[in-house]
């Protein structure tokens, strides 16, 4: 790839992860605009590294207040907020590890086409709008229960449909409970970790397997400005979201399902 590629695919990986608007969807469109081969396994994990860095570094006291929580209180009676906020995460993390350990391979072979992605990005796009426009708004993130958590975590396993969004299954499903919007988003991206973790430790077992010759110098810019992109990203989306809505990004998600129905249709 070239530098300008690299730049390209490595900021769209970063914006995408967070945001709720697919990043299948964007990772389609510079080999259908511009015929850009795929970017590699080593890419692909360099740019995941860049975001997870990104997510942990913003979040660092929150981690480590639910971790230190976690281990002193998080087996015992005596919960607070931090420790169960932490089992949260994991419960909620759990179905979507399942699913995607039997489903990964079929769902990479049938599902990952332009047409699926077009589908659930308009799909999911409109369940988005349908959540935000009908939610209360009212209940913060100290307050979400168990069941709550759990939901998230069983409507996060749809994000293993390409074109989903992992962001924006998850927000709607915090929003119909009840979450205001930075708290779904904070949770959200709470769940981002372990997720992020796990497909990048996958990768790279796949990758040490592999033979193909690394280019180092990509994946040093990739994760890099990955990084960049997805830590402003999260910055400027909590600062933002509790006054624009989730309106602004149902509406490109329609714009992008549209074009993507044009790639295959047209």
């Amino acid at each position: 790839m070239t530098l300008f590629e690299i730049i390209i695919l490595a900021l769209i990986q970063g914006i995408t992860e967070f945001l709720p608007i697919s990043s299948s969807g964007h990772l389609l469109l510079p080999a259908e605009l511009f015929g850009w081969d795929s970017q590699g396994l080593a890419f692909d994990v360099a740019v995941h590294v860049g975001s997870l860095l990104a997510v942990m570094l913003y979040f660092r006291h929150e981690i480590t207040q639910m971790t230190i929580a976690w281990v002193t209180r998080g087996f015992t009676k005596n919960q607070n907020t931090d420790s169960k906020l932490a089992w949260y995460v994991i419960l909620a993390t759990i179905p979507a590890v399942i699913v995607g350990l039997l489903l990964d391979d079929w769902i990479e072979m049938n599902a990952r086409t332009a047409l699926v992605i077009a589908a659930t990005t308009i799909i999911f796009g409109l369940a988005l709008w349908y959540a935000d426009a009908k939610a209360q708004h009212t209940m913060e993130l100290e307050n979400i229960t168990m069941k709550q958590a759990i939901i998230i975590g069983l409507a996060q396993v749809m994000a293993l449909i390409p074109g989903t969004s992992r962001s924006g299954i998850t927000m709607t499903a915090g929003l119909m409970l009840g979450l205001n919007r930075e708290s779904c988003a904070r949770f959200s991206f709470l769940l981002s970790i372990p997720v992020i973790l796990g497909a990048g430790t996958l990768k790279t077992f796949d990758l040490v397997q592999a033979t193909t010759p690394v280019d180092w110098s990509a994946l040093l810019y990739g994760a890099a400005f990955s990084f960049i992109s997805a830590y402003l990203c999260i910055f400027l989306f909590l600062s933002w979201i509790s006054r624009i809505g989730m309106l602004p990004f149902v509406i490109y998600r329609m714009v992008l399902g549209a074009v993507l129905l044009w790639f295959v249709f047209g």
